[in-house]
């Protein structure tokens, strides 16, 4: 073999691209453990602010905030605020969720945020 023979050189581009491919691969992966993470904070806190509204409208033996909550947990989240005094006619709470991310690096805290109204029926 002289040192202008192409052979070999097929297989170290092929490994060069196999570990590209790898690496996209990986990061799209986290990129996706973070899109569930922000859709599942979304939905805490829709539930969240719902259930806050419903106690304004139709008090009980709990507060809003109480019942913001308990639906945040039950959907993975942890409330943050809840802005949703007894009296009044809304509810915006902020959530937050943790995402775990596998190779990008250290885990990230997502959040959200929704706004529920009580309307006249």
């Amino acid at each position: 073999m002289s040192a202008k023979d192409p052979r070999g050189s097929v297989t170290v581009l092929a490994a060069g691209v196999l570990f590209l491919a790898c690496a996209l691969s990986l990061v799209s992966v986290d990129l996706l453990r973070g899109l569930q993470a922000k859709a599942r904070a979304q939905t805490a806190a829709d539930a969240a602010a719902l259930a806050a509204a419903r106690e304004l409208a139709l008090p009980s033996s709990r507060s809003p905030t109480q019942a913001a909550q308990d639906y945040a947990q039950r959907n993975g989240a942890t409330l943050i605020s809840c802005i949703c005094a007894p009296g009044t006619s809304e509810a915006v709470v902020e959530v937050q969720v943790t995402a775990s991310l596998l190779f990008v690096g250290a885990d990230r805290t997502v959040r959200g945020r929704a706004r529920a109204v009580v309307g006249e029926p």
